[in-house]
């Protein structure tokens, strides 16, 4: 693994697939459609944030070179942010601003996660989603259903991505599972997945 990882172009190759599957799994259509993710810019960079943090959680615990990976995949991610912005107009040095901002939402909600997913019991996890996914629009509702059932998703996903080592994640990517499969399931985060 760590040959192959060395390997500039397949090494490229490698964090362009593993960053397309994270990416794809945080445009899944069941996370908006069933689990109230907001159909917006906001909601979609709240989901890819979601997903790119599940899996450097599961990097950090496997050994080298996941951490390379883990890395260059936040390298990934930033850099087509960054391209994406610019592709929107924004200016060079408006551009530096608003990456230090995502870059600063980004490592607020990976530590809010993090806590969240160690807390015992309750509903930290549900309460962090509603908080930085959910946003006004599940406020506005009155609903904690969708952040249970989100937070039993990221629960079942953390669970799958447990269960695959680094290989497994850079041949066939992160094991997210199909959202539509929470809708509604508004139960205890502490029942097991």
């Amino acid at each position: 693994m760590m040959g192959l990882f060395r390997r500039g172009g397949e090494r490229r190759r490698v964090i362009a697939g593993l960053h397309g599957a994270v990416s794809a799994a945080a445009r899944r259509p069941g996370l908006y459609t069933d689990l109230g993710v907001p159909d917006t810019v906001e909601g979609r960079f709240e989901s890819l944030c979601l997903h790119v943090y599940l899996l450097l959680r599961r990097l950090d615990r496997l050994p080298p070179p996941a951490a390379e990976v883990a890395q260059e995949l936040v390298d990934s991610v930033f850099a087509e942010l960054d391209a994406s912005l610019r592709e929107l107009g924004v200016s060079d040095v408006g551009v530096g601003k608003r990456m230090k901002k995502l870059g600063s939402a980004f490592y607020g909600r990976a530590a809010g996660y993090d806590a969240a997913l160690r807390a015992p019991g309750g509903d930290a996890l549900a309460q962090a989603l509603a908080r930085n996914i959910l946003g006004e629009a599940a406020a506005a509702r009155g609903s904690g259903l969708e952040a249970a059932a989100l937070a039993v998703y990221v629960r079942a996903a953390e669970a799958e991505l447990a269960r695959a080592d680094l290989t497994t994640l850079l041949a066939s990517g992160p094991p997210f599972p199909d959202p539509g499969a929470f809708a509604g399931a508004a139960v205890s985060e502490d029942r097991p997945v």
